[in-house]
């Protein structure tokens, strides 16, 4: 066969193969229904873990589908079918939820396991192509994931049906994400040691706070200033009020203007020399944008602090390098 032809009917497979799993997904949006939501119910109601279980190529969906749930605050994890009644078992108590995966609801392994579910009362939500299955008509919800055709050539290779699947369950935990609250600082505690979490790094994660923190009143002299500079090593130091709040910052800059005036140094005081608007963030702001922030007004050091203009930390440059956010 010439390579061109060859190329041709490479590129039609593959848009065909496109297509139909793409058909597959839009068709589940009709079938989002109140079973769906007592799913989701389901679901916010378990008060101990979600067990996902499938076979073969379903057990591969059913695993990533447990990994999204544990990584969006719904403790997780997956339970192969034939280890299960071969002493796994024991995994699932009467507060657990399964979760099971079959296309045609009546996979021998997944079936097996039902007499245990119901003798310990734990609930039950099936994802599978046929609702009146064995497995659909056992389960608490059964949701219809059913496809018309599977992606491959030869309609025997589970294709479509497992990216149906994959589908109804980022449905399903992006739903109960929603439903319960989970937040962007959840999830940071979940993905500490990702790009994921490192992009949604909050200043307060990395602030210096307390003691930490260069401070000095307003009144005080200048070799008060100069020896907090000293200590604390951060090029800088803020000037607080007796009840903490921020009135300016003092810079190794702002010593060197000070000192190349004709001034009576021992008569200064931090009111005297201190910048009165630094630059400030709020504990909320993620730390690239402080590291944005830091590189266009090339400072190194950036104050955090409440809305009540109350210190509440420091952040320097190094912090943020850190992380390897750049």
């Amino acid at each position: 066969m010439p390579k061109k032809i060859e190329e041709e009917i490479s590129i039609t497979l593959a848009q065909q193969v496109l297509q139909t799993e793409s058909d597959a997904v839009r068709a589940l949006i009709k079938r989002i229904d109140q079973k769906f939501v007592d799913a989701i119910q389901l679901l916010a109601e378990c008060k101990g873990r979600v067990i996902v279980t499938g076979m073969g190529k379903s057990g591969i969906i059913a695993r990533k589908i447990a990994a999204t749930l544990s990584s969006t605050g719904t403790p997780a994890f997956f339970l192969h079918p034939a280890e299960a009644v071969h002493g796994d078992l024991g995994m699932i108590q009467s507060q657990d939820l399964l979760l099971a995966l079959s296309q045609s609801g009546e996979t021998p392994e997944i079936l097996r396991l039902l007499e245990t579910i119901k003798r310990l009362g734990a609930k039950l939500i099936a994802i599978t192509g046929l609702p009146s299955s064995v497995l659909g008509k056992a389960a608490n919800v059964a949701l219809d994931c059913r496809v018309d055709i599977e992606a491959c050539p030869m309609n025997l290779v589970p294709t479509a049906s497992t990216t149906a699947a994959l589908a109804m369950g980022d449905a399903l935990a992006m739903t109960l994400l929603k439903r319960k609250g989970f937040k962007e600082s959840d999830f940071i505690n979940l993905h500490p040691g990702g790009n994921l979490g490192k992009r949604l790094l909050q200043v307060s994660q990395l602030m210096h706070t307390g003691d930490e923190i260069p401070t000095v009143r307003t009144n005080s002299p200048l070799i008060d200033i100069v020896e907090t500079m000293n200590q604390k090593g951060f090029g800088m130091t803020c000037v607080i009020t007796t009840e903490g709040i921020l009135e300016g910052v003092i810079t190794d800059g702002d010593l060197r203007r000070c000192l190349s005036k004709p001034t009576e140094l021992i008569s200064l005081t931090a009111s005297d020399i201190m910048s009165r608007s630094p630059l400030t963030l709020s504990e909320s702001v993620l730390a690239v944008e402080a590291l944005n922030l830091m590189e266009n007004r090339r400072v190194t050091s950036l104050v955090i602090v409440d809305s009540q203009k109350n210190l509440a930390g420091l952040i320097h440059l190094h912090d943020l390098w850190r992380t390897e956010l750049f």
